[in-house]
C-alpha cells in the first residue's frame, strides 16, 4: 500500500487549494515578479516517503540545479530520465486512477524575495501556469495545496506563509497520477515544472478578472464587459482612446453593455486590435479587443456574417530542446511561417497554449478552434470501458479543466470555437463540460469530435474522413457514414456546420490529395474546411554515441512501448524547414486564384474579409526556362468574393521552345509576417507553340551480338552500359521500388471503389511480399543493328512468377545518343506499383556528380497528387539538397514532368539528358541521390544511411502518388499507379 504523503497521485479530483473561479490571463501593472530561474532540484525514482524537503531549514546544497521553466527528461544528460512518445497507448498499467510505484517524482525548491511595500497588498498569489502532471505546494514550509491539469493554470494564495525579505518554496511533481488516464494526447511524455511560476501582488481595490465580450454589425461595435472586483475598487473605468470612449462604472451594477461607431471589425485576415484599459485607484488592466461576431447560422458557421473557411493545422507546443517550454521569438516566427503558407486557423491540439501564443494569434490573424486539456485514447484498447468521460468520479476533473481553458483564454478575439478535448470517447462528463460551456460563453460554439451523435455539441467534426465521404456530407449527408447514429441524431448531424478537425496527416512525404478538400469546400457551403494533421515534427535534438546529431522520435530512448516515428507527422521538420508538402498546401489554399480564358485572366478573391487592395500583380514570360518579358498587371481592387476580368499582357511566343507565362498575387508593403514582394498566389499557363514529337527511328537488320561496342558517348561489354562520355556508369536497370513513405507503410484507410488497397495491410508489404526491393534480371538476347544495340530482359524475384519484359535499345540518332526503354509487365500483378523508372548509377571518380540543372518542375520534390507547388522552369541543386532529410528515411526528390537535365560535377556539367514524351505526351520525372531505395528503406534514421560512393540517378516513366494512409484515405484512384506498359525515351549528350 502507498504510504500517506503519496496517497493522492491517485485522487481523480483536480487537486486542492488553487483559487476559484479561474480567472483570464491579464495584463496589469499589479506587482509581480517572475520565479523562473535557476531552483535546486532532487529526483526520485519513487514517491518519496517524507516531505521534509519542503521545510524551511532543509538543506539542498547537494541538490543538483535545474531551470524553471523546463522538462527534468530533457535535463541533465539522460540523468533525469528519458522522454516517453505515445500517440494512443498509455506508458503504464491501465489500471484507473491507480499509477505504478515507479513514479518519478522531482522535488523542486526555490526562493523570491518579497519587497517589503508588498505587504500593503491584499493578496499575494503564487501562479503556475503550466506543471505535468501533478503537484504539491509548500511555501515557508506551509503545505498551500496541490493541482493536477498539466496545460492549465493555477493561483495558489500565499498571503499567510509569506514575509517580507527571503522566502522559500517547495513543490513536489509527479510524472504519474490519475490525471495521466486524461492527458493521453499523442505527444513526448515530459514532466516538470515547464511553463511560468510567478508570485503576485494582487492590491486592495484591485480588479480580479475582466471580460470583454465584443461583437460587431455594420460599423458597430457592441461590448459587454464583465468586470469581477470587490465593491473597493469602484468606480472602474474603462478607456478606450482610439475611439473615444471612456466608461465610468461606479458601482458593479453599473457595468453594462454599450455600442461604439466607427469601429474596424476583427478578422484573421484584418487582425484590427484596439488597446482597451480597464483601470480602477489600484490597478489597471491592459487589453487588446478586437470586435468580431460568431454565429452559426443554418449549417454555416459565421464571423461577422460571413462564411468561415478554416485554412488551418493541428499545433502542439513542441521544440526540439526545450520539448514544451514556451519561447516567443520562436513562436512569433512560428506563427508568421504559417501566415506565409497561408494558413489561417489553429487547433490547439490537444490542450490551451501558453497563453502568449493567443496574444500572438490576435495580433497577426488566425482563427482559433481552443482546446481543453483532455484526451483518453489509450482506453480504446478496451473498448472504452472505464473511460473516465463517463464515470461520474472525474465528473470534477473535466469540470475544472474545461473551466479553467474557458477562462483563461476568453477574452482572445482570435478564439473562436471552444473543444472539449480529443479522443476520449464519449459520456455525461463531456455532455457536462459542454453545458457548462454554454451556460458561460453563448457566442462561440461547442466542438468535440467524439460526439459522433450530436447530443452536445454545435458543429459537425471528422477525422480523416475521405474525399467522396466529404463531399457526401457537403450534399444532403444521405450516404455518408454517420456513425453510431440513429436516423435521427443523422438528420440532427445533417443541420450543423461541417469541420474536419484532422485530415490530410502531413507524416514523411505527403499528403496527397489536398487540391480535392479544397475543391470540395468551394462547392458546398455546409464544409468548412479543416485542420491538417499537424503543423510540427516533434523531434528530440539528441546525439548517436559517436556524436552525431539527429532529432529522436518513438523508441529512441528505450521506452518500453511506444508508437515510434508517428510523432514525425508535420508539415514543419524539427529543425524548423518547410516540408515540399507545406509548399503544396500553400499553393492548393492560396486566397486569390487565376483561371486562364483565351487571352484574359479571371482574379477571384477568395478571402473572408479583406479585399485585394494589399497586393499588387506581376507577370513574366520564359520561354524554356528562360526570362523573356516581365512586368506588372493592372487589376483594380477586387472585393471579397468577386472577381475581375483582366486582359493578359502580350505573350511572344518560342517557335523552338516552350512558352510559360507567370502570374504572382505579392504583397504591395511589409506586414507583420512577410516582406514587400511575399508571393502570396501564382499561376502558369502554357502558350507554347505545338511542336510534334520526334517517331522513334526502326531499326532492322538486327542480328545477335555479344554486345561489346562503342556508340557516340557511350562503351558497352557484353550488351551492359559501363562508360558514358569516359565515366563509368551501370545501368539501367529496371527500377520498380521506391523507399517506403510513412503513407506507404500506412493500413489506415481505403478510397471507396478503388482496387489500389487491401484494407488491413500496406502498399510497402506487399511491394516486399512480390520482391519489387530485390528484383533480378535474366537477358535474353543481345542484338546488334547498324549504329544500333539492342537487350531483352526478363525481371523478376526469388519466389515469385509475376515479371517484367524490358526491351532496351540504344541508338545514335542524329549524331546523338538515345536510349529509349519498353517496359512490359506480365499478367498477374494484382498491386499498384510504387514507380516505373530506369536506374544509372555513377561511382565516384575524381569527380563525383554532385548536383543537377534541369528544366521541368520544380523547385521542390512533386508527385503526382501533390503538384501544385511546382512551377515549370529552369532550377539547380546540389544532390544534398534534392533530397528531404524526413526524420525516418524515405522516397524524396522525385521531380515531374522533366524536359532537360544535366549532371554537373563541382558546377560543371557531365552529361546533359533531354526527354522525348511518350505517344501520349507523358513526360517522366527524375531522383538523384546518394543512396539507393534499398539502402533508403533499410535505415531507420539519417545517420543510419551508409557511407556512399556513388550517385544514382533514377528516370520515372511514373510514380504512384502520396495519399495519406498513415493516419488517412489512401492515394485516389487517378493517382494510382497500377502495373502497366510504358516507354522511356531520352537523348545524352555532353554539351
Amino acid at each position: 500500500m502507498p504510504s500517506e504523503p503519496s496517497a493522492y497521485v491517485s485522487d481523480t479530483t483536480p487537486g486542492r487549494g488553487a483559487l476559484r473561479p479561474a480567472r483570464s490571463w491579464l495584463h496589469s501593472d499589479a506587482p509581480s515578479r517572475s520565479l523562473n530561474g535557476l531552483w535546486r532540484f532532487r529526483l526520485s525514482p519513487t514517491v518519496p516517503t517524507t516531505e521534509d524537503f519542503a521545510s524551511e531549514g532543509f538543506d539542498d546544497e547537494g541538490w543538483d540545479g535545474i531551470t524553471v521553466p523546463s522538462h527534468w527528461v530533457l535535463q541533465g544528460d539522460g540523468a533525469y530520465g528519458r522522454p516517453i512518445y505515445t500517440n494512443v497507448q498509455y506508458p503504464f498499467p491501465i489500471d484507473p486512477p491507480h499509477v505504478p510505484d515507479e513514479n518519478p517524482t522531482g522535488d523542486y525548491r526555490g526562493h523570491f524575495d518579497l519587497p517589503a511595500d508588498w505587504s500593503e497588498a491584499e493578496r499575494i498569489v503564487l501562479r503556475f501556469d503550466g506543471v505535468e502532471s501533478l503537484f504539491k505546494l509548500w511555501v515557508n514550509g506551509d503545505e498551500i495545496g496541490s493541482a493536477s491539469g498539466s496545460r492549465l493554470a493555477h493561483e495558489f494564495d500565499v498571503t499567510s506563509s509569506v514575509r517580507p525579505g527571503d522566502n522559500v518554496v517547495a513543490v513536489r511533481v509527479h510524472q504519474w497520477s490519475a490525471v495521466s488516464y486524461l492527458e493521453d494526447q499523442d505527444q513526448w511524455w515530459l514532466p516538470g515544472i515547464f511553463r511560468d511560476v510567478t508570485v503576485i501582488a494582487r492590491p486592495v481595490g484591485g480588479i480580479e478578472d475582466v471580460w470583454l465580450r465584443t461583437g460587431f454589425d455594420n460599423g458597430r461595435g457592441h461590448v459587454e464587459a464583465e468586470v469581477i472586483a470587490d465593491a473597493a475598487a469602484f468606480p472602474v473605468t474603462l478607456r478606450l482612446p482610439e475611439l473615444g470612449v471612456e466608461q465610468v462604472w461606479d458601482t458593479a451594477a453599473d457595468v453594462t453593455a454599450f455600442e461604439i461607431d466607427g469601429v474596424e471589425p476583427w478578422s484573421a485576415e484584418q487582425p484590427r486590435l484596439y488597446d482597451v484599459t480597464v483601470s480602477s485607484a489600484a490597478e489597471t488592466i491592459s487589453l487588446r479587443a478586437g470586435f468580431r461576431t460568431v454565429e452559426i447560422r443554418e449549417d454555416q458557421f459565421l464571423v461577422n456574417g460571413r462564411r468561415v473557411v478554416f485554412h488551418g493545422m493541428n499545433r502542439h507546443e513542441t521544440h526540439p530542446e526545450r520539448g514544451r517550454v514556451f519561447d516567443e521569438e520562436h513562436a512569433r516566427e512560428d506563427l508568421a511561417r504559417m501566415k506565409r503558407f497561408n494558413v489561417n486557423a489553429i487547433r490547439t491540439s490537444h490542450y490551451p497554449p501558453h497563453p502568449r501564443l493567443l496574444d500572438l494569434a490576435d495580433e497577426l490573424g488566425f482563427w482559433v478552434v481552443l482546446e481543453c486539456d483532455l484526451e483518453t485514447h489509450g482506453f480504446d484498447k478496451l473498448d472504452w470501458v472505464g473511460n473516465p468521460s463517463d464515470d461520474p468520479l472525474w465528473r470534477d476533473a473535466y469540470l475544472d479543466r474545461i473551466e479553467r481553458t474557458v477562462e483563461r483564454d476568453k477574452n482572445h478575439p482570435s478564439v473562436v470555437i471552444w473543444s472539449l478535448g480529443n479522443e476520449a470517447g464519449t459520456g455525461s462528463n463531456l455532455a457536462a463540460m459542454s453545458a457548462w460551456v454554454h451556460a458561460r460563453d453563448a457566442e462561440r460554439p461547442v466542438h468535440y469530435e467524439g460526439d459522433h451523435t450530436g447530443e452536445y455539441t454545435d458543429i459537425y467534426a471528422r477525422m480523416y474522413a475521405s474525399v467522396l465521404e466529404t463531399e457526401q456530407i457537403g450534399t444532403d449527408g444521405s450516404r455518408a457514414a454517420l456513425l453510431n447514429c440513429t436516423p435521427a441524431q443523422g438528420a440532427r448531424q445533417r443541420t450543423k456546420p461541417f469541420l474536419l478537425c484532422e485530415y490530410a496527416h502531413a507524416m514523411g512525404n505527403g499528403p496527397g490529395a489536398l487540391d480535392q478538400y479544397e475543391a470540395l469546400v468551394h462547392k458546398h457551403p455546409r464544409l468548412h474546411g479543416g485542420f491538417v494533421w499537424e503543423w510540427r515534427d516533434h523531434g528530440i535534438l539528441t546525439t548517436t554515441p559517436d556524436g552525431r546529431p539527429y532529432y529522436a522520435y518513438g523508441g529512441d530512448f528505450g521506452e518500453v512501448v511506444h508508437d515510434g516515428n508517428f510523432v514525425m507527422d508535420g508539415m514543419v521538420l524539427s529543425n524548423d524547414v518547410a516540408t515540399p508538402g507545406l509548399h503544396e498546401y500553400k499553393a492548393v489554399v492560396q486566397p486569390v486564384r487565376f483561371a486562364f480564358d483565351g487571352d484574359d485572366v479571371v482574379v477571384t478573391n477568395l478571402r473572408h474579409s479583406a479585399d485585394t487592395s494589399d497586393l499588387r500583380f506581376r507577370w513574366r514570360v520564359e520561354h524554356d526556362g528562360t526570362l523573356v518579358d516581365s512586368g506588372d498587371m493592372k487589376v483594380s481592387v477586387v472585393a471579397v468574393g468577386e472577381s475581375e476580368r483582366v486582359p493578359l499582357p502580350p505573350i511572344p511566343v518560342a517557335h523552338d521552345g516552350e512558352t510559360w507565362l507567370t502570374v504572382d498575387a505579392v504583397l504591395a508593403a511589409d506586414t507583420a509576417w512577410a516582406r514587400e514582394g511575399h508571393v502570396v498566389a501564382t499561376a502558369q499557363l502554357d502558350r507554347s507553340a505545338s511542336r510534334p514529337v520526334p517517331a522513334a527511328r526502326p531499326h532492322t537488320d538486327w542480328r545477335q551480338s555479344d554486345g561489346t561496342l562503342t556508340l557516340g558517348i557511350a562503351e558497352f561489354i557484353d550488351g551492359s552500359l559501363v562508360r558514358l562520355a569516359g565515366r563509368a556508369v551501370a545501368g539501367p536497370r529496371l527500377e520498380l521500388f521506391r523507399a517506403p513513405t510513412d503513407n506507404d507503410e500506412g493500413t489506415s484507410g481505403d478510397v471507396e471503389d478503388s482496387d489500389a488497397s487491401i484494407p488491413g495491410v500496406s502498399h510497402a508489404q506487399l511491394w516486399r511480399r512480390d520482391g519489387l526491393d530485390r528484383l533480378t534480371t535474366r537477358r535474353l538476347s543481345v542484338e546488334r543493328a547498324p549504329e544500333a544495340l539492342r537487350t531483352i530482359s526478363k525481371v523478376s524475384a526469388a519466389h515469385s512468377a509475376l515479371s517484367v519484359m524490358v526491351e532496351t535499345v540504344w541508338s545514335l540518332e542524329d549524331g546523338e545518343l538515345e536510349l529509349r526503354v519498353e517496359i512490359q509487365p506480365s499478367a498477374g500483378w494484382q498491386t499498384v506499383w510504387p514507380r516505373i523508372g530506369i536506374r544509372l548509377d555513377f561511382p565516384d571518380g575524381a569527380a563525383p556528380v554532385d548536383g543537377a540543372k534541369w528544366f521541368g518542375l520544380g523547385p521542390f520534390e512533386s508527385y503526382p497528387d501533390s503538384l501544385h507547388a511546382a512551377r515549370n522552369g529552369r532550377f539547380s541543386s546540389t544532390v544534398h539538397d534534392l533530397s528531404v532529410e524526413y526524420a525516418r528515411p524515405q522516397e524524396t526528390g522525385h521531380r515531374s514532368q522533366l524536359r532537360e537535365l544535366a549532371l554537373t560535377s563541382a558546377g560543371s556539367k557531365v552529361l546533359r539528358i533531354v526527354t522525348i514524351p511518350d505517344t501520349r505526351g507523358r513526360r517522366p520525372g527524375f531522383t538523384l541521390s546518394r543512396h539507393t531505395p534499398q539502402q533508403i528503406a533499410q535505415a531507420g534514421h539519417p545517420f543510419e544511411l551508409p557511407e556512399s560512393t556513388t550517385s544514382h540517378l533514377i528516370v520515372d516513366a511514373a510514380q504512384h502518388g502520396l495519399g495519406s494512409r498513415a493516419c488517412g484515405p489512401d492515394v485516389w484512384p487517378e493517382f494510382a499507379l497500377r502495373p502497366e506498359s510504358r516507354t522511356i525515351r531520352l537523348r545524352i549528350t555532353t554539351d
